[in-house]
């Protein structure tokens, strides 16, 4: 592996404190994750594979350990440096979709280059819509859009800053088996043309799309393994 791997995770522990009660969500975790790959991060309730998503995405700091993203030691960053990575670096797909209700698919995905006073916005984001399969449905909202649709939307505006990693919580959570194919195929795509992908999940058929599978039990990485990724028709170009 790089020294300057993407992705570097060193022993890191996340303690919480409930009364008298401390609770390793995480237990000295070590994950290394280069450009280019494809990860997904399965685990039961209470694994630790969601704390340990929010810990990559900078939405949460370790307790202890150190969190390096391209070399940078994430852990020592500021507030407003981390606010910075978030924004610039990672892009994120949840399982709500977290769409602004009254606003359309194109404003939306506009959102993160409005926040970096970015120009070319609305150009930006009718390519980034293009490349997800939705170029002619950038005027409506979310309430005009099916599910796979609206999931859609999301990951054009996760893409849209055109980040090292893309963070995916459960995309599939709320789709029908046929749909969620479809968003796997479009992360696969992604993929195939570069883009760094972590999801979260805890279906099988979900993980078939990663050529890597990290398992987690009781705050530890229990395994680590690689495998020949679900392949699929391309319909994403870079």
């Amino acid at each position: 592996m790089s020294e300057k791997s993407l992705i570097k995770v060193e022993n890191v522990k996340k303690i919480y404190r409930m009364g008298g009660t401390s609770v390793h969500a995480l237990d000295g975790v070590n994950l290394t994750i280069e450009n280019g790959e494809f990860v997904a991060i399965m685990g039961v309730s209470g694994s630790g594979k969601s704390t340990l998503m929010n810990i990559l995405g900078c939405l949460d700091r370790p307790t202890s350990g150190h969190y390096r993203l391209s070399g940078d030691d994430v852990s020592t960053m500021t507030d407003n440096e981390l606010a910075h990575v978030r924004n610039e670096r990672i892009g994120f797909v949840f399982q709500s979709f977290n769409l602004l209700p009254r606003t359309s698919a194109i404003e939306n995905v506009e959102l993160p280059l409005v926040y970096a006073n970015a120009s070319h916005r609305r150009e930006k984001s009718i390519v980034a819509l293009t490349k997800v399969g939705l170029g002619e449905r950038v005027h409506h909202r979310p309430n005009e859009l099916s599910g796979g649709e609206q999931q859609r939307v999301a990951v054009a505006r996760a893409i849209i800053n055109n980040p090292d990693i893309l963070l995916a919580d459960e995309p599939t959570g709320n789709l029908d088996s046929r749909v969620s194919a479809e968003i796997m195929e479009l992360f696969w795509e992604l993929n195939v043309t570069g883009k760094t992908i972590l999801i979260v999940t805890h279906e099988e058929e979900i993980a078939e799309y990663a050529g890597r599978v990290v398992r987690m039990l009781d705050g530890k990485k229990i395994s680590d393994t690689t495998h020949p990724p679900k392949l699929s028709g391309s319909r994403v170009t870079a």
